[in-house]
């Protein structure tokens, strides 16, 4: 892996204390916090309450003191959107009228807090390939076009993901924030569209249909404060198969598009005689949702503090299965990283405490768009300047022992001498993202922190399995991205193997721990993206 194992000379490491992280800990959170009397966990309902409650209790028995400035929470203001009475995406067309029914072809709804109806009434359809203005790639997919008022309709990942090896305008396989359907949103919204639809295509999204389908679906949360006017009426995904619909009716071919837009130069196709109407009703209420915050404090260095974060919220009722079961219960996602801080923490309580303090943060929102995160990273609790660094906690599975784990952005920050120490303790490896084009980097709260600066460290479970290597590795991954990822069978089961998991939480605590007991600093790595924001953090001292 490029620069992954990077030596780090300067870096003095303490020995940490043995980890001591609890199994039993592990079981009783994540199968509590997965039940079905927490409803799934959605931002804003009962399930809220009841996984706020059971966390500060849970953080009160192990001697944890209340994070932020005397109180366990951070407020997160928020919006509960849930659209209704959802006509089919109406499409007029030179050959015809292509329409596309809710849910099984297409979603949509609205960042709009203010709009209890949205109605878009025939807006021209522009084609604008994957929607993006990057100046300092020289590339801008909305150059000579004027959107206002008008319908786009946008590829889903960057123009070179299918590149074999990693170089490229857009880092070649591997996904940038311009592939990600959160920039593509805003992006849209800044050029003025009334509404943006992005095709959805499973390689390039990184799932399928069936998690579109549940997680835009049912009540949406944003941001509180935003103003409506800076946002489109109307977004949403339609599947690729309705898209080549309307494109041919529309006299295009939505291949040839798709191959033009991968191209430097690329021009926006007005699809002429084609317009779009949609409409719903939206059911709005504002919210004040909360990320929770423990504390260990620290000894001699206490105004220095390491991060574990995880998100404690997930769909809450959803897409119903086959079975009529609608509760997201979210026991992988993410229960186990949720129950991972009260572990980690009660490790470190019965460890004793380290001359920096260690702030534990479950996070509401993520489901949303790093909700919690953002608004924590806008707003910190403790300083950032002051944070040294930390690891973030996703979707722990099941899979059994691992020969290695999976570094998400790895050879970015000096954080990965920390993992390769404790690596090494376990005769493990590190490896790179087997599938860099699917954009992990962007999709969890990790992100949130190192965009003001901060270091995190972020592993997915390991895909070389010690009970039968990659093949076995890899079936597992795509068994719970096509049967559970996001779905009502993301749940609690007595039958799980937790012996991997509690390894890579020795992990998580072993760079955690050399973290609060160590002086140095780590940074990103000379040249990184997030270099020189974190060196006018540490120089400002905010």
């Amino acid at each position: 892996m490029k620069r992954l194992l990077h030596t780090a000379a300067a870096i003095l490491l303490a020995t940490p204390a043995a980890a001591q992280v609890s199994e039993t800990t592990m079981k009783r959170a994540v199968e509590t916090l997965s039940s079905d009397a927490f409803e799934g966990r959605a931002p804003g309902t009962a399930g809220e309450g009841k996984t706020l409650d059971y966390l500060v209790k849970e953080f009160t028995r192990i001697g944890a003191k209340p994070g932020n400035d005397g109180s366990w929470f951070q407020t997160v203001p928020m919006v509960e959107i849930t659209a209704r009475d959802v006509s089919p995406l109406a499409f007029a067309t030179p050959r015809g009228a292509v329409t596309a029914a809710y849910g099984p072809e297409m979603v949509v709804g609205t960042y709009r807090t203010g709009s209890p109806r949205i109605e878009v009434k025939a807006s021209p359809v522009v084609f604008v390939g994957y929607g993006i203005v990057a100046p300092e790639k020289g590339w801008n997919d909305y150059a000579g076009v004027d959107v206002k008022g008008k319908t786009v309709v946008i590829l889903v990942n960057d123009p070179d993901y299918e590149t074999a090896g990693l170089s490229g305008p857009f880092n070649g396989r591997a996904m940038t924030y311009y592939g990600r359907w959160t920039y593509k949103f805003e992006e849209a919204a800044r050029q003025g569209a009334a509404a943006a639809i992005i095709v959805h295509d499973t390689v390039p999204a990184a799932y399928g249909w069936n998690v579109v389908q549940s997680s835009w679906t049912g009540a949406q949360q944003v941001p509180d404060g935003e103003a409506d006017a800076a946002k489109s009426a109307a977004i949403g995904w339609i599947t690729k198969d309705k898209a080549q619909a309307l494109l041919a009716a529309a006299g295009q071919d939505l291949t040839t598009l798709a191959a033009a837009a991968k191209r430097p130069g690329f021009k926006a196709v007005p699809l002429a005689g084609t317009t779009l109407s949609v409409s719903f009703a939206n059911t709005v209420r504002k919210h004040q949702s909360k990320n929770v915050v423990a504390l260990l404090p620290g000894t001699t260095r206490r105004d220095e503090y390491v991060l574990y974060t995880a998100h404690w919220d997930h769909l809450g009722r959803c897409e119903k299965a086959a079975d009529g079961d609608d509760i997201c219960n979210g026991a992988v996602d993410n229960a186990t990283g949720t129950a991972a801080l009260v572990a980690l923490a009660e490790a470190n309580a019965k460890a004793g405490p380290t001359a920096r303090s260690q702030l534990f943060v479950a996070w509401t929102g993520e489901e949303s768009g790093l909700l919690g995160s953002d608004y924590y990273g806008r707003h910190p609790v403790v300083p950032l300047a002051k944070t040294v660094g930390g690891v973030n906690i996703d979707a722990l599975r099941f899979t059994g022992p691992a020969r290695n784990v999976i570094v998400v952005g790895g050879g970015k920050s000096e954080l990965d001498a920390w993992l390769g120490r404790a690596l090494a303790k376990q005769g493990r490896v590190a490896t790179a993202e087997p599938t860099p084009e699917k954009g992990f980097y962007y999709r969890s709260d990790h992100f949130s922190l190192a965009k003001q600066g901060v270091p995190m460290l972020y592993i997915e479970n390991g895909d070389d399995l010690v009970a039968g290597g990659k093949a076995a590795g890899e079936a597992a991954a795509k068994d719970y991205e096509a049967n559970r990822y996001h779905g009502p069978k993301d749940e609690y089961d007595p039958a799980w193997n937790w012996t991997g998991m509690m390894q890579d939480l020795s992990l998580y605590y072993d760079v955690g721990r050399d973290l609060a007991t160590s002086t140095a600093w780590p940074n990103w790595l000379p040249g990184d993206e997030f270099r020189a924001i974190r060196d006018r953090s540490r120089a400002l001292g905010r």
